[in-house]
C-alpha cells in the first residue's frame, strides 16, 4: 500500500507580498514627494558601476552568513552540502519582513528531511542575530564618536553615561550568566552555538558586515554624497540596530527615518539622503527578499523544503 501523498507545499507568500506592496508604495510616495526626479531615476543607480558593486557586495554578505548558519545546522547533526545549505539559508529571507526578523527561526524547522526542533532552531537564529549585533555595534563606534564632536559637551556627558550604563549591563550579565542560562533555555543553546568555532563565525561575520557597509559607502558616493567608509558604515549599522529595537517587520520605517536623519545631519539633502536610503534598503533588503523567494520556490518545488 503506498503512503498518500504529501498535499502540495502552501507557500506563506501573502503576507509577503503585503509587506513588499506598502513598503513600495511607501517609498514611491516619499520619492515623489521628498525627492529629486522620479523614483525610476533613482533606482537606475543601481544600473551603474557602484550599484552594481554595491549589488556583489550584498550578494557577499549574505553568503558569508549563510556559512555561518550552515556551520551551526553541522553542530546539530545536520551536515548539509555547500550549494545545498546556501540554498536553504538564503530561502530563510523570504521571512525577513516580520517582527524583529523572527520569520527567519524558520528555516531549521522548514527541513524536509530531518528537520531542527523549535528550541534548536530559535537557538540558531539567536546566535545570528547575537552575532550580527556584535558586529553591528563595533560598527556603531566611529559615529558616537563623530556625535560627540558634533554635539560639544552635552553629547561627551550622554556618550559617557551611556557608555557607562552599557558597562553596567555588560556587567551584570557576566555576574548573573549562569542564572540566565539557566532560566533562558534558548539563550544557552544559542550560547552554545556561539562558543562553536568562535574565531570562524566572528571572522564571517564581520567581513559580511563590513561588505555591506562598504556597499553603503558606493551607494553614497554614486549620489554625490562626500562622506568617510567608517562614517557610512556606520551610519548603516546604527539605523539597523534602532530598526531592530523597534520591532517592526525588518525594520521598516524606523530604519529608513534614522538612515536618511544621519545622512541629513552629515550635510546631505533631504532628497539626497532619501534617495540614498532606498537605494539602500532595495540591496540591503529586498533583493534577499526576492533572492529568498526563489529559493523557496524552487526548494518546495525539489521536495526539500516542507511546509506540513
Amino acid at each position: 500500500m503506498k503512503p498518500p501523498a504529501r498535499p502540495a507545499p502552501r507557500l506563506p507568500l501573502k503576507p509577503l507580498l503585503l509587506v513588499l506592496g506598502l513598503a513600495a508604495t511607501a517609498y514611491a510616495v516619499a520619492l515623489a514627494v521628498f525627492g529629486e526626479g522620479s523614483a525610476l531615476a533613482t533606482l537606475q543607480r543601481l544600473a551603474s558601476l557602484a550599484g552594481l558593486q554595491a549589488a556583489a557586495l550584498c550578494l557577499l554578505n549574505y553568503l558569508l552568513r549563510g556559512l555561518r548558519w550552515r556551520m551551526w545546522m553541522a553542530q546539530y547533526g545536520r551536515a548539509l552540502g555547500l550549494a545545498e545549505g546556501l540554498r536553504l539559508y538564503l530561502a530563510g529571507y523570504t521571512f525577513t519582513p516580520t517582527p524583529g526578523n523572527i520569520g527567519e527561526a524558520a528555516r531549521g524547522l522548514m527541513l524536509a528531511r530531518r528537520p531542527l526542533g523549535p528550541a534548536q532552531s530559535l537557538a540558531i537564529f539567536g546566535a545570528e542575530r547575537l552575532a550580527d549585533l556584535l558586529c553591528l555595534l563595533l560598527m556603531c563606534l566611529p559615529v558616537a564618536w563623530w556625535l560627540v564632536a558634533l554635539g560639544g559637551p552635552v553629547a561627551y556627558r550622554l556618550a559617557l553615561g551611556g557608555g557607562l550604563a552599557a558597562f553596567a549591563l555588560l556587567v551584570f550579565l557576566f555576574a548573573f550568566r549562569r542564572r540566565l542560562l539557566l532560566r533562558l533555555s534558548w539563550l544557552r543553546d544559542a550560547w552554545q552555538c556561539l562558543a562553536t568555532r568562535p574565531a570562524v563565525w566572528l571572522a564571517l561575520t564581520g567581513v559580511a558586515w563590513a561588505a555591506q557597509g562598504l556597499a553603503v559607502w558606493l551607494l553614497c558616493r554614486e549620489a554625490g554624497l562626500a562622506i568617510g567608509l567608517l562614517q557610512a558604515a556606520g551610519f548603516y549599522a546604527v539605523a539597523m540596530v534602532g530598526g531592530a529595537l523597534s520591532l517592526l517587520p525588518a525594520g521598516l520605517g524606523g530604519m529608513e527615518a534614522l538612515l536618511t536623519g544621519l545622512l541629513v545631519l552629515h550635510g546631505a539633502g533631504a532628497a539626497q539622503a532619501l534617495g540614498i536610503t532606498v537605494l539602500v534598503r532595495v540591496l540591503t533588503l529586498w533583493l534577499a527578499v526576492a533572492i529568498g523567494a526563489l529559493a523557496l520556490v524552487y526548494s518546495a518545488a525539489i521536495r526539500d523544503i516542507s511546509f506540513r
